[in-house]
């Protein structure tokens, strides 16, 4: 069998630069300032990146082995999300119990969040005030888990016998169904934007093309630039054209293309983004995703996710006079930041031994 094209193994430029860029932007939105920065571009970033993340490593190791340990696979995976998941988790309850924060705390609302089920149990299932104020944004990592408990399986068994392009067009005829269902349900009488925005079923396509752009547009498969610090003048144009409908889709307002194919439309501008971004991280726009501490806050990311949300919901009830963003926001920050050094310093670091293990 002759083993797929990888991308060759090295740190791929501006990728935390990305992270930090789009985890600030989540936690700006919840901060206050939601009807300026669209926190939903935020998310579906993340999705994309982490599609394009996790092919890249899946095509590494398929070319380095002949095969995907699947198995490893998921362990990692555990190792990688689990323990963080449960301090917040921990905190959070501990919170509720003990007064300071608002929300309830029940077995079934604890282990949908443990079980990767947040966002079908938000969907279907809570009767209300179940969960702790501010674990909401679990919704999307059991997106993502629904998504990688299938995925692997459906990498190894199309990578094995058929080219990245083949698996890329079978990976775009699932993006199309994809945006169809939302077209459909967003017809439906009684429709509410719950039900696309949060939901595995309609949100898989975000990281689709994440993973497209990783089997047939990756960055790295294209020979070094000769010069970082300067796109080609049709990159530029491609460039242009991706923050264009990046900027026109956080506009739209409207119920039916904000709920159909704006997710779409931000995945498609992303191509142009993270290709530019990747290979010229010396050029000026891209030139601070790299810089040391931006970085730091990109690997920080996962962490800062999972707890700026309770800490947001924490200061609105206990810190009144805080609550304008420009006191918010800084605040948020800077605690979730702490939060996030004490997960990489006493959690990660450990876990990121461990995972090494299983490569």
């Amino acid at each position: 069998m002759t083993l797929p094209h990888a991308p060759p193994r090295h740190e791929i430029a501006s990728l935390d630069g990305l992270r930090a860029v789009s985890v600030v932007i989540v936690l700006v939105s919840h901060a206050g300032l939601g009807h300026v920065v669209p926190g939903g571009l935020g998310v579906t970033t993340f999705f994309f990146l982490s599609g394009f993340l996790i092919t890249t490593l899946l095509r590494r190791e398929l070319a380095a082995s002949g095969t995907v340990h699947i198995g490893r696979f998921y362990l990692r995976r555990m190792l990688r999300l689990g323990p963080p998941l449960l301090l917040m988790l921990a905190i959070a309850y501990g919170l509720v119990l003990a007064g300071p924060l608002l929300g309830g705390t029940t077995w079934q609302g604890l282990a949908a969040q443990l079980l990767y089920f947040a966002n079908y149990y938000t969907l279907f299932f809570d009767p209300g005030d179940t969960t702790p104020h501010g674990t909401g944004v679990l919704w999307s990592l059991a997106v993502e888990e629904h998504f990688y408990l299938v995925y692997p399986l459906l990498f190894l068994g199309l990578m094995r016998s058929r080219r990245p392009a083949f698996v890329a067009g079978v990976f775009g005829v699932l993006c199309v169904a994809v945006l169809l269902w939302r077209m459909y349900l967003v017809g439906q009488p009684g429709f509410h934007y719950e039900r696309t925005y949060y939901a595995s079923d309609t949100r898989m396509d975000t990281i689709l093309l994440g993973c497209i752009m990783a089997l047939v547009a990756h960055p790295l498969d294209l020979p070094p630039a000769a010069n970082t610090s300067q796109p080609s003048r049709g990159e530029l144009i491609g460039l242009g054209v991706g923050l264009l409908l990046v900027a026109v889709s956080v506009s739209w307002r409207e119920t039916w293309p904000r709920e159909t194919i704006r997710y779409t439309v931000q995945c498609a501008a992303l191509f142009p983004i993270f290709r530019a971004a990747i290979r010229y991280p010396d050029f000026a726009l891209f030139r601070p995703l790299n810089w040391g501490w931006v970085r730091t806050l990109g690997v920080y990311s996962y962490a800062i996710y999972l707890i700026h949300h309770v800490l947001i919901q924490l200061v609105e009830v206990r810190m009144p006079a805080a609550r304008h963003p420009a006191v918010m926001v800084p605040l948020v920050l800077a605690l979730s930041v702490v939060f996030a050094a004490f997960v990489e310093r006493v959690v990660e670091s450990r876990m990121r031994v461990v995972r090494a293990r299983l490569r």
